[in-house]
């Protein structure tokens, strides 16, 4: 559970952006939670990447702080839909649920497109968590979730990100905490 001080101070910093309904990302333990204000919806397992936490541009890392979900694409798609360039392709993944590599990194189901909102931090010319194209989205390796496997997004499972999908919009402020 993350500690009530810290989701105070985040309420506090980005009071301007903050929704009421927001999505917690816990590097450190791989959790993704769901926020209504201060009180915890849900909580799911994600993977963040593989090379840790940064911002820079093709760094393959997963950025952190403040950003809003720029676009939700995916409604109404196949559960392990696979996604090339933010379109569906009409072709299902098969899911490895154990922890085994596969190699891809998959798009699977829906996507979340985040966008930054700190000026130079994740957002801005050589950092720009949107430009960078990080989702929030489904992968074909559920079985390493709960541990670092991405090339930067953050990975859930599918139900779990179709279920997420259908309660947040465009503009649901998302935090990705780097401890």
């Amino acid at each position: 559970m993350i500690a009530a001080q810290h989701i105070a101070q985040i309420e506090q910093e980005f009071s301007a952006v903050m929704t009421a309904l927001w999505i917690h990302v816990e590097v450190a333990s791989q959790t993704l939670r769901l926020f209504q204000e201060d009180r915890q919806l849900q909580e799911y397992p994600v993977s963040t990447a593989t090379r840790g936490i940064g911002c820079q541009q093709d760094s393959y890392k997963t950025p952190y702080g403040a950003h809003t979900i720029a676009a939700c694409i995916g409604q109404g798609e196949a559960l392990a839909e696979i996604f090339i360039g933010r379109q569906a392709t009409a072709k299902t993944a098969e899911i490895e649920r154990q922890a085994i590599a596969t190699g891809e990194d998959l798009i699977l189901s829906r996507i979340l497109w985040l966008k930054g909102l700190q000026s130079g931090i994740n957002q801005g010319a050589g950092v720009d968590s949107y430009a960078r194209y990080i989702y929030i989205h489904g992968t074909q390796e559920e079985g390493l979730l709960g541990q670092p496997a991405s090339h930067g997004c953050v990975r859930m499972g599918n139900q779990p990100i179709i279920d997420l999908f259908a309660r947040v919009s465009v503009g649901t402020f998302v935090y990705i905490a780097a401890q």
